[in-house]
């Protein structure tokens, strides 16, 4: 088989414990490939040995020996558990809708590898190595956008299920093809399901938890790119930088407000501003006053973000889960006793271990953390489309109206203060909570839910609705600097100003200006190169 990335290439680890956010971006978005630590095989031997004591001895185990959901007080035949397996994939791939995008199909296939390989599944030992060559070698699934509630993305995950066992549609470098095609093209060869795999494949939250990874890379970047614009808007307005002063904000040390305040302060090093003494005026607005506050408070919504992520990228959401155990000494037979615990082997026989009943695939607070990411990204929306119109009123800027340089005969930017309001419109509609809807599944048994993927993939739209509004400001940031021409730029808006006119020319006359939205938002504001730059900025401050 053609090895699919050069000698060399970005590799990331997977041990199921240290995986990172950078680590599902460099999987997804820049094709890193994926190796297993040495350690994972052979701790998925030892629980498999678990697996297949509990099949031997036939003890009533849900989703091993017994049905799924309602059906869990079903007792499947020994010779009927593999191909129970299989069915549970085929009768829970019921996703609609578009495929998702690759990279995130390949986050969430790195999220569960993770989350097998550090243990508690029972899967079969050869299934792991399979998906780890389906992603070095672009073997895609076509997973739909809809499926999930949150109770894990079974009905979204089976798709991939569908692919390992050579059915379902798989995307292989720009092509669709059937599953089996697919694996057969890489050079791979589909799996044979054992007892318990097919429950695997579907289970615990990957989707959510890739999915999560990436849009929480995004939303930091983001943040960088809504500091170093409102750094932008803060030199054509000739905004009081007073209100970033860290002493003023030690007396009320608001999460997040003094680390925002230190990062504009930043990007306005080296201009005019860093002295409160060349404001224009003794008080601004609140859009720019409280931009480190408002800009704190997502920065704090992050963090939460991030806490809440980890585990589910390094932690095991199956159900039941997998226990290797030391040696028993007690006198047992395999048993499972009220609460559903299954243990034992031959009475006074070393244990291989238990399978417990497990709640870990349930995410409330990922999904809570989602909704909170979601409204602190609607408060930044909302204070960037009112910057962007203090810039426009002569009164408050001190600049010709709506920028123009004819003053009130042309209409200059005032039109686009409609489109960032529709932008807001749209980022508040998309931040309504998705964690508190109603739930209901299995006839009450599986009677709670979080839509956490829900979550995550709303939260793809609202970044990618904020960083067009961004764009928004920075054009007419741009032209208020153009207008008020300071002496000194500070390094941030400097940078970011020289972007925007690379691309887009001052307006003189009226002209359509959603063309010059739309090039600075991805050639600017979406450009690894300017993104790179902010962040060095912000890093190599003392």
């Amino acid at each position: 088989m053609t090895a699919p990335y050069p000698a060399g290439a970005e590799s990331v680890v997977l041990d199921g414990h240290t995986l990172t956010g950078e680590d599902v971006a460099a999987v997804a978005l820049r094709g890193a490939r994926v190796v297993l630590a040495d350690e994972v095989l052979p701790r998925l031997a030892r629980e498999r040995a678990v697996v297949d004591d509990v099949v031997d001895r036939q003890v009533p185990t849900y989703g091993l020996t017994t049905g799924l959901g309602s059906r869990s007080s079903y007792a499947l035949p020994r010779e009927e558990l593999a191909r129970f397996s299989v069915r549970t994939v085929r009768g829970r791939a019921n996703a609609v809708g578009a495929p998702l995008p690759v990279p995130v199909v390949r986050a969430a296939l790195v999220a569960r590898v993770n989350g097998l390989a550090g243990g508690g599944s029972g899967i079969g030992p050869r299934i792991v190595p399979l998906l780890v060559a389906m992603l070095n070698a672009r073997v895609h699934p076509l997973v739909p956008e809809v499926g999930s509630i949150g109770a894990s993305d079974l009905c979204q995950m089976a798709h991939v299920g569908l692919v390992v066992i050579g059915e379902g549609r798989a995307e292989l470098r720009g092509e669709v093809l059937d599953g089996g095609a697919a694996l057969r093209r890489a050079g791979l060869a589909p799996a044979e399901l054992g007892p318990k795999d097919g429950h695997v494949l579907c289970s615990a939250s990957p989707l959510a938890a890739g999915h999560g990874g990436l849009v929480l890379h995004e939303a930091a970047a983001v943040l960088t790119l809504a500091q170093a614009v409102t750094a932008l808007t803060f030199e054509g307005f000739r905004a009081n930088t007073g209100p970033l002063d860290a002493r003023v904000l030690g007396l009320r040390p608001a999460p997040g407000q003094s680390r925002a305040a230190a990062e504009l302060r930043t990007f306005l090093d080296g201009g005019e501003l860093t002295d409160p003494r060349r404001a224009r005026r003794v008080q601004d607005p609140i859009s720019l006053r409280c931009a480190a506050q408002v800009h704190g408070a997502l920065h704090a919504a992050l963090d939460f973000a991030g806490a809440a992520l980890d585990p589910e990228l390094n932690g095991s959401g199956d159900n039941p889960v997998v226990l290797t155990a030391v040696e028993d000494s007690g006198d047992t037979a395999g048993t499972t006793d009220a609460a559903g615990t299954t243990t034992g082997t031959a009475a006074g026989a070393a244990a291989p271990g238990e399978i417990l009943s497990s709640g870990n695939f349930h995410t409330p607070a990922l999904a809570l953390s989602f909704d909170t990411l979601a409204l602190a990204l609607t408060q930044t929306a909302a204070l960037c489309a009112e910057r962007m119109r203090r810039l426009l009123d002569p009164v408050l800027s001190g600049l010709p109206a709506n920028l123009s340089p004819y003053g009130p005969e042309r209409s200059g930017f005032a039109p686009l203060a409609k489109t960032a309001q529709a932008l807001v419109a749209e980022i508040r509609l998309l931040s309504a909570p998705v964690s508190t809807d109603p739930r209901h599944g299995a006839h009450g048994v599986e009677d709670d839910s979080t839509n956490a993927a829900l979550g995550a993939r709303r939260l793809s739209t609202m970044l990618v609705r904020l960083r067009q509004l961004l764009a928004v400001e920075a054009v007419t940031a741009a032209q208020a600097v153009d207008l008020a021409a300071p002496a000194a730029l500070g390094h941030g808006p400097a940078l970011l100003h020289r972007a925007v006119r690379e691309l887009v020319p001052h307006l003189d006359d009226d002209r359509p200006c959603g063309a010059d939205v739309d090039r600075v938002s991805e050639d600017v504001l979406g450009s690894d190169e300017v993104r790179d730059a902010l962040r060095a900025l912000v890093e190599g401050a003392p």
